[in-house]
């Protein structure tokens, strides 16, 4: 019996870990888009005059598309390389920008956020796959996973501290003109820095495999965010219908396509298909929920932009380093036990704000905020090394985009659910508040927003203006309890799921390396399934 010597991973060097920091650009900037419009709403609310589903779709629409294309992204840069794929979708990214900070009406504006949605989706699978080529030893890789993390956690939380600096001096559309000169920069950098990678046994490009992607992920968003805020219907319904047998076409597609999309084999693995799933509860609370929490400083304390901004950002550079004590508990203890004790730290946080009230202290928001903060953290970024670790490099590019879609789409249903609900318990509130007289366009607009009620309320004289205020921001923060109680209960049903699938179940054991096999050095496959191009480094 002869056995293949076992052949240690190639380690990363210095170009590879600047080629980290290179690819953390894109990862910033397209979780800050995520949320950089937190802060603006009340700005644009005056100027483009949305209407409460319009409000929506522009804060919606840019993660609905990121997750709708992800996959098909994810599967075309393995086939026309990741860097290539990278570089493309900052032109784009750069472009929607300049046309989101000039948009002239809501319609605008929301097809502006759809195009920084497209090539969104080029961005954040090529950042996830090139890390899984460059980092092939599982320690470094985990290292370089949680930094990833870390960066998509920051990026949310940054958003609105820039959101806020741009709007004490500009206009609303300068929160999307900053990402132009970063796009400059990764394109000048990309180039320089990023190895090029590609499967070349991927085959074909599947394109009614994306197609039915789209067609699946679209209408189940808007069905069940309809449904979230006006009950159940004929329209929503029959989006939900239309969006599952789409969903159920796309996956016979990818059973029978010679060259499927997405390689299905994954999901038999737990640590992959839990590790989405998990991706997609912590993702679904965040999201849901930030958006009242920024609004609660700047529409119910009273902050500035920039001020909010600054405590807003506080607890998240409080859990900064949470990523990496769950990586290094990881090597002592098992996952499952971990994510589940961040799913635990989370339902914490969440039940503690449900206790916040418009007079509530300061530092009540940031502790319960850190609170479930620090748990989701923890969450995210051993789910992300654990899909990874199970991924094999050649199918980086795909398994990073699923691995996405569900981050993208838990935060697109977070805000579409639990903003849906929030804002319809407002709206119940805030109907016998309303002082008789009111003209029916005041009124409407009282009920759309907060926003829109203290408005109506600064043209109120004296004390009629002040109760309508007071009675809106309770209403809202009614709101937000009935959201923060929905988030503590998908976080507890996230521990229970997390213990239980995935108990037992670690990444595989490093494979030996094979004369032909890994490159030498880090950055370099030799191997058909994954070679880099000329232009590469090494």
């Amino acid at each position: 019996m002869s056995f293949t010597p076992y052949t240690p991973q190639p380690l990363a060097g210095r170009r590879e870990w600047t080629a980290l920091g290179v690819l953390l650009l894109p990862c910033l900037l397209v979780s800050m888009d995520v949320s950089v419009l937190y802060f603006a709403v009340p700005f644009l609310t005056e100027e483009l005059q949305p209407s409460s589903v319009q409000q929506l779709w522009i804060l919606d629409i840019y993660a609905f598309v990121l997750a709708g294309l992800l996959i098909t992204m994810g599967a075309l840069g393995d086939r026309i390389g990741r860097r290539r794929l990278l570089l493309t979708g900052a032109v784009l990214f750069g472009l929607a920008s300049g046309v989101a900070a000039y948009a002239q009406s809501a319609e605008m504006l929301i097809a502006a956020r759809a195009l920084l949605g497209i090539g969104g989706a080029t961005l954040m699978p090529s950042t996830l796959a090139l890390i899984r080529n460059l980092f092939h030893d599982a320690k470094q890789r985990g290292k370089a996973i949680a930094i990833w993390s870390a960066a998509t956690t920051g990026g949310i939380a940054i958003g609105p501290v820039l959101s806020g600096a741009l709007l004490e001096n500009f206009w609303w559309g300068s929160v999307f003109l900053i990402n132009a000169p970063a796009m400059v920069l990764l394109l000048v950098c990309g180039p320089l820095l990023l190895p090029e990678f590609k499967n070349p046994a991927a085959g074909r490009f599947d394109l009614p495999g994306a197609v039915l992607s789209l067609a699946a992920m679209l209408p189940i968003v808007y069905g069940i965010k309809e449904i979230a805020r006006d009950g159940v219907s004929a329209p929503p319904v029959l989006a939900l219908v239309i969006g599952l047998l789409a969903a159920a076409g796309f996956v016979l597609r990818q059973r029978t396509a010679r060259h499927p999309m997405l390689d299905l084999e994954l999901f038999r693995h737990a640590g992959f298909s839990v590790s989405v799933l998990m991706n997609l509860l912590a993702m679904f609370a965040v999201v849901g929920c930030a958006v009242f929490f920024t609004q609660y400083l700047q529409s119910v304390r009273g902050m500035r932009p920039m001020e909010a901004a600054l405590w807003n950002l506080l607890p998240t550079l409080a859990v900064g380093g949470m990523a990496a004590v769950a990586a290094g508990l990881a090597q002592r203890m098992n996952r499952a036990y971990i994510i589940g004790m961040g799913f635990v730290i989370a339902t914490g946080g969440f039940v503690w704000l449900s206790w916040l009230e418009p007079g509530s202290a300061l530092w009540f928001v940031l502790v319960g905020s850190a609170v479930y903060a620090s748990g989701l953290v923890m969450v995210m970024s051993l789910g992300n090394e654990l899909a990874l670790g199970v991924a094999p490099p050649e199918r980086a590019g795909s398994a990073s985009a699923v691995l996405e879609s569900g981050t993208e789409l838990g935060g697109a249903l977070g805000m579409a659910i639990l903003g849906s609900i929030g804002g319809a318990v407002y709206r119940g509130d805030i109907d016998g508040a309303l002082p008789t007289g009111l003209p029916v366009e005041a009124a409407d607009a009282a009920r759309e927003t907060l926003a829109g009620a203290a408005a109506v309320a600064g043209q109120l004289p004296g004390r009629a203006g002040e109760a309508l205020l007071t009675a809106a921001r309770a209403a809202f923060t009614e709101g937000l309890h009935v959201a923060v109680v929905g988030a503590a209960g998908v976080m507890a049903l996230g521990a229970v799921l997390a213990v239980g699938l995935l108990r037992g179940v670690h990444p595989p054991a490093p494979e030996p390396t094979p004369e032909g096999g890994e490159g030498e050095k880090a950055g370099e496959r030799l191997a058909p399934a994954a070679t880099p191009s000329r232009g590469g480094v090494s």
